[in-house]
């Protein structure tokens, strides 16, 4: 098959991926290393628009990121505030701030698509925007 356009079809994915896997270690400067890189962009393209990848919820995102840094809620103090306003922001009793939301983008290296995200707070069944 030609690589000369992007993928549309459940087909021309599985034959993309099956090609890619039967040339993957191509050396880069070789034309089977130069049609796997071409192969990753289209393959990329058709998944991104196929199969989309939701965004982790604030608060999930948030905690997940302390657990893998081996953060505690006192760590985000710098970040939120006071250890009672961690408490309230953790607990979904409280939404994040712009501020907050610039802060804990520092601190934690989470991405701000993530953080600004509308969530359910606790107590309420309207979603923070």
């Amino acid at each position: 098959m030609h690589w000369n356009k992007p993928i549309t079809t459940t087909q021309e994915y599985e034959k993309a991926l099956k090609r890619l896997s039967s040339i993957f270690n191509a050396n880069p400067d070789s034309p089977e290393g130069m049609e796997a890189e071409l192969l990753v962009t289209l393959i990329d393209k058709y998944e991104k628009e196929h199969y989309p990848i939701a965004l982790p919820e604030p608060i999930t995102a948030i905690k997940e990121a302390m657990e893998m840094k081996g953060l505690k809620d006192k760590d985000l103090i710098p970040a939120i505030g006071s250890k009672t306003t961690v408490s309230l922001v953790l607990n979904r009793k409280r939404a994040l701030t712009i501020d907050m939301i610039r802060n804990l983008h520092e601190l934690l290296r989470l991405p701000v698509e993530v953080l600004i995200q509308p969530y359910e707070l606790n107590g309420s069944q309207e979603l923070v925007k």
